[in-house]
């Protein structure tokens, strides 16, 4: 009986794994391949604006209560400096999520972020607006010495838990 059980769990395993979803063992899993093509949202609007998103800047995690929620970064070329200066990216989300402790329900935001220029030893900070333009939280976005090569917009997933990245800086989602 024990035997078959731990098959059986080997063979979710894979079928996941070859659906696009990294399993996380009750945690945060990465939403990878086909159904991470199929949820990813081209434009997204903000403050009346629908502004294109980054398909290579953009992750798509299934939380442990089943929700997923994709981040990606926005192309803000071309729209008015305060929409540059304001937005960097965006977050979709189908339940509740906490993001650097933030917490946000079903619905989409907008966030932009306040990073140290050049980037240094300090922390930055990662502000979320509703879709009207409004904020509702700011986090710290900490600075991860250990990241090597960072890429403009990550989630990686470990054990379980996930954080956010935007270059060298994190936070945690929970």
């Amino acid at each position: 009986m024990k035997r078959s059980m731990s098959r059986a769990a080997w063979v979710v395993a894979v079928v996941l794994a070859g659906c696009g979803v990294m399993p996380a063992q009750g945690g945060f899993e990465l939403v990878t391949g086909k159904p991470f093509d199929s949820a990813f949202v081209k434009d997204f609007y903000l403050e009346g604006n629908s502004i294109p998103t980054e398909k290579r800047n953009a992750a798509l995690v299934r939380t442990p209560a089943g929700a997923r929620v994709e981040f990606a970064l926005l192309d803000t070329s071309g729209y008015s400096s305060q929409i540059q200066q304001k937005y960097s990216g965006m977050v979709i989300s189908e339940g509740d999520v906490s993001v650097g402790g933030v917490k946000l329900g079903v619905g989409s935001f907008g966030f932009g972020t306040k990073m140290p220029h050049p980037p240094g030893n300090t922390d930055g900070h990662l502000l979320l607006y509703d879709q009207a333009g409004k904020q509702i939280g700011e986090c710290t976005a900490k600075r991860d010495p250990a990241a090597k090569a960072p890429r403009p917009l990550q989630v990686t997933v470990s054990g379980g838990r996930a954080r956010l990245y935007l270059g060298v800086y994190g936070v945690e989602l929970q």
